[in-house]
C-alpha cells in the first residue's frame, strides 16, 4: 500500500511539473526573424549544482538564495529582439499566452500600454498553498520575452533578498515621478 501511495504522489508531482512547463515551440518561428535571440534553460544537473554551490557559500544572503531556489526544477527564458516594428506575428505570442488559460494557472498581473504596444502577463500555478510555477510573457513592438519558472518558489525570501546580490529590487511604482516619464 505504501508503494502505491509513493507512486501516486510521484505521478501527481510529475503532472504538476508538466502542467507548469510552457511549450516554446510556437516561438521557434521568431528565431529566424529576430535580430537577437536569448535562450536560457536551467534545469537538471545544472540547477542541482547551483543549489549545492549557493548552499555552501558562507555569506548569509547566499544561503537565503539557496533556500529560495531549493524547490526549483527549471528556469526557462526566451527573448527575441527585432530591428523594426511588425517583424513578428503577435498571434505566435498569443499561442503561448493561451497555454496560461489552462487549469491550474492563475493570472497575477496584466499590463497593457499603448506605448510600444506593450503587453505583460504574469501567471502563477499553485499546488495546494505552494507556488509551483510562474510565467511572465512580455511583448512589445520590437521585443518578445517569456520566462517560465517551474517548482516551488519562496517568494518571501526573494522579497527579503531584493536589492542584494544582483537580485533586482522588488519595488512597484504606482505613478510617474514627473509628467515627462
Amino acid at each position: 500500500m505504501a508503494a502505491i501511495l509513493v507512486l501516486l504522489i510521484a505521478g501527481i508531482a510529475a503532472n504538476a511539473q508538466d502542467a507548469a512547463r510552457l511549450h516554446f515551440e510556437k516561438l521557434n518561428i521568431l528565431e529566424t526573424k529576430a535580430r537577437d535571440v536569448v535562450e536560457v534553460n536551467v534545469d537538471g544537473k545544472l540547477l542541482d549544482l547551483a543549489k549545492r554551490v549557493t548552499g555552501k557559500v558562507k555569506d548569509e544572503d547566499a544561503k537565503k538564495v539557496a533556500l529560495a531556489i531549493n524547490g526549483l526544477r527549471g528556469i526557462y527564458v526566451r527573448v527575441y529582439n527585432f530591428d523594426k516594428e511588425g517583424e513578428y506575428n503577435p498571434g505566435d505570442v498569443d499561442e503561448v499566452r493561451a497555454q496560461l488559460n489552462s487549469p491550474g494557472w492563475e493570472k497575477l498581473a496584466n499590463v497593457r500600454s499603448k506605448k510600444n504596444n506593450q503587453k505583460v502577463d504574469v501567471y502563477t500555478m499553485f499546488t495546494g498553498d505552494k507556488m509551483d510555477g510562474m510565467a511572465v510573457v512580455l511583448s512589445e513592438s520590437k521585443t518578445v520575452a517569456v520566462v517560465n519558472v517551474i517548482g516551488m518558489i519562496d517568494i518571501e525570501t526573494l522579497i527579503e533578498l531584493s536589492g542584494k546580490m544582483n537580485i533586482p529590487r522588488i519595488d512597484i511604482e504606482t505613478k510617474p515621478k514627473n509628467d515627462k516619464e
